[in-house]
């Protein structure tokens, strides 16, 4: 079975490759992600990249860490330092004998290291995926790593925690039933395959 680390790197590389498209792209404009616009994605995307490799080193008390992180003037570069972070942090020695402190998680309960990998590694695909949307670009991710983050997107808790204020997904939409595992995957998280023509 294949770590779920490689794919991981993987799928922080598309997101890379994807994010270095931006150019002069503004950042004010919309993304599949909610409300959103390019600029808030981006910011979140970095804070996150760089809480999770907080997380895999230990941290277990400041939240802050998790926070959205400025991108500047130079979105693409800061989203590469951060992917760059998180990728090294996962690799470390131990790593996956730690439990993960996720405070925007399930109220915060620590998780197993393949578990809070798991959820970096969909969430990676699918704001990868928004951004490339945005961008009107393609998002091409290799088929081993659409084929992992399937289950891992089926598996997020459904129901009324997705209808919550802040939530990290919506609920579940048609995925157009074109059985590409990407729209399947984007569609179970609550965005439209179709975005923008469904926005």
């Amino acid at each position: 079975m294949t770590d779920l680390r490689v794919l991981h790197r993987q799928a922080l590389r598309t997101a890379e490759e994807i994010t270095g498209r931006i150019g002069s792209t503004r950042l004010d404009v919309a993304t599949p992600c909610g409300d959103w616009t390019l600029r808030r994605l981006l910011e979140h995307m970095v804070g996150q990249n760089h809480g999770f490799a907080a997380a895999a080193r230990g941290e277990t008390k400041d939240r802050s860490v998790f926070a959205d992180r400025p991108v500047g003037d130079d979105p693409a570069g800061a989203f590469a330092a951060s992917a760059a972070d998180v990728a090294a942090a996962f690799s470390e020695s131990g790593v996956l004998d730690r439990r993960w402190w996720l405070p925007e998680v399930r109220d915060g309960r620590p998780f197993p290291a393949p578990v809070a990998i798991g959820f970096h590694f969909v969430d990676t695909v699918v704001h990868g995926w928004d951004v490339a949307r945005a961008l009107g670009v393609d998002a091409k991710f290799d088929p081993e790593v659409l084929e992992a983050a399937l289950p891992v997107a089926a598996a997020v808790p459904a129901g009324e925690s997705r209808l919550a204020a802040g939530a990290a997904f919506g609920p579940a939409v048609a995925d157009g039933g074109t059985g590409d595992p990407l729209d399947r995957i984007v569609a179970i998280l609550g965005r439209s395959p179709k975005w923008p023509r469904d926005a």
